[in-house]
């Protein structure tokens, strides 16, 4: 996700569309919540690691 979101906000820089700028802002963020949950041993999704 984390990976998802960067191109989304690179494509909506480069192309111009604000709505994938902040669809990859939003996305970027929820992957790094996920991965810091994950990596302090909270479940994620029914998973005990979230990668």
């Amino acid at each position: 996700m984390i990976i998802f979101g960067a191109v989304l906000m690179l494509i909506g820089f480069i192309l111009g569309v604000p709505i994938l700028w902040s669809i990859g802002v939003i996305v970027l963020i929820i992957g790094i919540v996920l991965w810091i949950m994950g990596t302090m041993g909270h479940m994620v999704g029914g998973r005990r690691h979230y990668y």
